[in-house]
């Protein structure tokens, strides 16, 4: 029998704001343990929370962008559970009331263009973090950093419409994307600013009633949610296949191993004992709050790459690369000078790029050290074939290391392009006596003779000579000699 998977996703987003989601401690990664702390956080008696409104308007902003329902009234509630890391043992999420319902997000699965269907986004606060000596053997005691803890959290809950692992996988980048592109978390996995949660269930092919399903926790990169979850999907359907039953349950997925253990059986929303949150009045959402919101909202990533490739022209590569940041597609658009914008993307996606993985930087650093109009200049210049390959790759350089236009630089560095027809025309007639015999092998028909001839050019204008310039006139040359 053939089986198919069913599969629904908890993404868990932490925000990018300077302040915890319900005290003032600072939100920053990698400061001495436990460093990051107060009252409210730690959550000692008496100590009353206040919610962030940066975080909500970062919640609205990801809402709108997702096409959710805003609620007008939405409610915090406890969540009780109990773990090392959770100092409260509750966690303030919400539940039967949260702020953005519905939405969706476009992502494209094996060239198929799927919109993945939301079930709901809140708001809620993260817990600290324990280390094990199992995962480290370096001590005999878990230690727990709390700095983490009430740090602001978005989760956003799938409805079950995924099929593949592969999916899952665009979902998430996807997801990242966006996240980016609307400034609200920098959505690096390996910083836990980015965790999954991955609800897998099978079901015969072609069957409408979804199956046991299993969750897989604290999924932290997207492969390995697309091994973790292709894993899952091996072990139900061998269970199942041998006549077994599935039992719901939550399990961890070991990726080092390529491993699944049962963690514990999974628990029901009634388990949690969830209950509104007494210490915090209902949050509400006015119609101009939600208003500011839409109109505030940028050209999404997904409509900016059909722009690019739809209107602009770009070839679908170049638009989903460029695309990838909102940095570099409003550089892009910043700096391409009129009718070149397949030039501006070609040099952004080679030696732009290569310059920041190199320096390992971001794009912001390149635009602040190469602003957009100088960079135009640049590229105007290289259109017009005033500055050959060579040259153009120079020049490439001093831009981000030193200041001044192209001009400028091509002055300090005494560089002299040879672009003019008076300098390059004597070049080429030199160059066609020095080489008699070879005139004559290109007036007889031979093409590959030709190359020697720009290249004995080039070489007498010390690699300064615009090489479709210098192809130009030892055509018009040659043509001249052979009607002669």
């Amino acid at each position: 029998m053939a089986w198919e998977a069913v599969i629904g996703l908890e993404c868990h987003v932490q925000l990018k704001t300077r302040s915890k989601m319900f005290c003032g401690c600072p939100n920053s990664f990698g400061a001495e343990p436990n460093s990051h702390v107060c009252p409210v956080c730690l959550g000692l008696p008496g100590a009353l929370p206040r919610t962030n409104a940066r975080a909500i308007e970062y919640a609205l902003r990801l809402g709108v962008a997702l096409g959710c329902r805003i609620a007008r009234e939405s409610v915090f509630a406890r969540k009780n559970y109990f773990y090392p890391d959770m100092p409260k043992n509750y966690q303030v999420s919400q539940y039967d009331r949260p702020l953005c319902e519905g939405g969706e997000l476009p992502i494209v699965v094996d060239g198929a263009a799927l919109a993945v269907q939301l079930t709901r986004i809140h708001c809620e606060e993260d817990a600290g973090k324990s280390f094990h000596p199992e995962r480290h053997g370096d001590r005999r005691l878990s230690r727990v950093d709390f700095n983490r803890a009430g740090v602001p959290l978005l989760e956003l809950v799938t409805e079950p419409v995924l099929r593949s692992p592969e999916a899952c996988s665009a979902f998430l980048t996807a997801l990242r994307r966006l996240v980016r592109w609307l400034e609200i978390s920098d959505g690096d996995m390996e910083k836990g600013q980015l965790r999954c949660d991955a609800n897998v269930s099978i079901r015969p092919a072609g069957a409408t009633t979804l199956g046991t399903k299993t969750e897989l926790k604290n999924l932290n990169t997207i492969k390995g949610v697309e091994r973790g979850v292709t894993a899952e999907i091996a072990r139900q359907t061998g269970i199942v296949a041998g006549g077994g039953r599935i039992t719901q349950a939550t399990l961890l997925y070991d990726a080092d191993r390529d491993r699944l253990a049962v963690m514990r059986s999974k628990e029901h929303a009634h388990d949690y004992r969830y209950f509104p949150e007494p210490d915090l009045p209902v949050l509400r959402v006015s119609e101009a709050e939600a208003v500011a919101a839409r109109a505030h909202s940028p050209e999404l990533p997904w409509a900016r790459e059909a722009r690019f490739r739809d209107a602009l022209k770009l070839p679908a590569y170049d638009a989903g690369v460029l695309t990838e940041n909102r940095e570099l597609a409003d550089y892009l658009e910043a700096c391409a000078p009129e009718g070149q914008l397949k030039l501006a993307s070609n040099w952004l996606m080679t030696e732009v790029l290569r310059w920041t993985k190199e320096h390992g930087v971001g794009v912001s650093e390149w635009s602040e050290r190469v602003a957009a109009p100088r960079f135009r200049d640049f590229l105007a210049r290289v259109a017009a074939r005033e500055l050959p390959g060579p040259i153009a790759k120079q020049v490439f350089g001093w831009l981000a290391e030193e200041p001044g236009s192209v001009g400028e630089l091509l002055a300090r560095h005494g560089i002299q392009v040879a672009s003019g027809e008076a300098t390059l025309r004597p070049l080429v007639r030199a160059v066609l006596e020095e080489h008699a015999s070879v005139v004559e092998q290109v007036l007889a028909g031979e093409e590959r003779p030709f190359g020697f001839l720009v290249g004995q050019v080039m070489k007498k204008s010390a690699g300064q000579a615009v090489p479709q310039e210098v192809q130009r006139l030892l055509r018009e040359e040659l043509a001249a000699r052979g009607r002669s």
